[in-house]
C-alpha cells in the first residue's frame, strides 16, 4: 500500500517520537522513508562562521535528516535524505507531489520560538494543501499502537469519506483489523429532544453506514456499524475513540454542504489537533490526478 513515505522532521522531541510510527509503517509495508527538513526562509539564517558563509538551518537540517537516516538504517529501513529551502507548508506539500509519495507523516507539534517552526497549524497547512493522504501523529502520551486493531472511519456518504474508507480496507485487510463505520447526527445546541427532524437524520445516517458495512464485507473486512447523535460531529468522533479502543481514524477531508450533515475540513482538523491516536486524512480523490 506505501511504497514512499515523506517525513518532513524539524528534529524536535514530537518528531522524533512521530519517527518510531513511521518506521514502523515502512518496515511493514516494505517502503522507502524520504526524510525532509525544510530550512523556513521566513527566517534569516544565514551568518559567518570561520569566514565562510554558512545557513545555519541548512547546516542543522542536515545533521537533522542524517540522524534520521542512521536510525531507518538501524531498522533496515531505506532512507532518502534532503534539505530543502521555503515555506514549510509549501515545500512539504511540494515535494509529496514531485516524488510519488504514498503517505506524508506528521506529528502535531515540534519546535516553537525562534527555531524554525512544524506546530499543529503547519501540518493543518499540509492537511488541507497535500494531494496525497496525511497521518498525523499526536507525540505526547502512549507510542501509536502498530500495528492497527481497530481503525474508524467516520463518514456523510460523500465521495471523500468513501476515498477514506476504501483507504482504510486496504490497511485493516493488511493488519486484520476492524473498521468501525461512524455516522455522527449532529444535532447542535438544540440537543436530541429539540430537534424535529432527528429521526429522519438517524434513519439516513443508518443507511450511510449501512452501505458502507457491505463495502467493508465485500472487501472481506470485519465492520462495526454505529450511528451516534451529538452535538457535533467532531464531539462524537472524539467520544467513540475513547469508548472503543481506536488505533486509527481515517477520514475525508471534504464533505457534504448544506443542509445535510457534513464532514468538512473543519471536522478534520479539529480532529487532527485532538485525537489522541493517528489521524489518515484523505483528500479528494479528484485533487490527486
Amino acid at each position: 500500500m506505501f511504497d514512499r513515505i515523506l517525513f518532513p522532521t524539524d528534529g524536535s522531541d514530537g518528531a522524533t517520537a512521530a519517527f518510531d510510527h513511521v518506521l514502523d509503517l515502512a518496515a511493514d509495508h516494505d517502503a522507502t522513508v524520504h526524510v525532509l527538513n525544510v530550512a523556513d526562509t521566513t527566517h534569516d539564517s544565514v551568518t559567518q562562521i570561520g569566514g565562510d558563509v554558512v545557513d545555519v538551518l541548512e547546516r542543522e537540517g542536515e545533521e537533522i535528516v542524517e540522524a534520521a537516516a542512521d536510525r531507518a538504517a538501524d531498522r533496515g529501513v531505506e532512507a532518502v535524505t534532503e534539505v530543502l529551502q521555503g515555506g514549510v507548508a509549501e515545500t512539504i506539500a511540494a515535494y509529496a507531489g514531485e516524488y510519488g509519495v504514498d503517505l506524508v507523516v506528521m506529528p502535531t507539534r515540534g519546535r516553537t520560538g525562534f527555531d524554525r517552526l512544524l506546530l499543529g497549524s503547519t501540518t493543518e497547512r499540509v492537511v488541507r494543501e497535500s494531494t496525497v493522504p496525511v497521518l498525523s501523529i499526536r507525540p505526547d502520551g502512549e507510542p501509536a499502537q502498530y500495528p492497527y486493531q481497530n481503525v474508524l472511519v467516520p463518514t456523510d456518504g460523500s465521495e471523500p469519506a468513501g476515498d477514506a474508507l476504501d483507504r482504510a480496507l486496504t490497511l485493516a485487510d493488511h493488519m486484520g483489523a476492524t473498521v468501525h463505520i461512524l455516522n455522527v447526527v449532529g444535532v447542535g445546541a438544540v440537543g436530541q429532544e429539540g430537534y424535529s427532524g432527528v429521526e429522519g437524520l438517524v434513519e439516513g445516517a443508518e443507511e450511510t453506514v449501512s452501505a458502507a458495512a457491505a463495502t467493508a464485507e465485500e472487501a472481506g473486512v470485519e465492520a462495526v456499524e454505529a450511528v451516534e447523535v451529538g452535538s457535533s460531529a467532531a464531539r462524537g468522533i472524539e467520544a467513540y475513540i475513547e469508548e472503543h479502543d481506536i488505533d486509527l481514524v481515517a477520514m475525508g477531508t471534504q464533505g457534504r454542504t448544506g443542509v445535510k450533515r457534513y464532514l468538512l475540513g473543519s471536522v478534520a482538523e479539529r480532529t487532527v489537533r485532538t485525537s489522541r491516536v493517528p489521524v489518515l486524512t484523505v483528500p479528494d480523490s479528484d485533487d490527486e490526478d
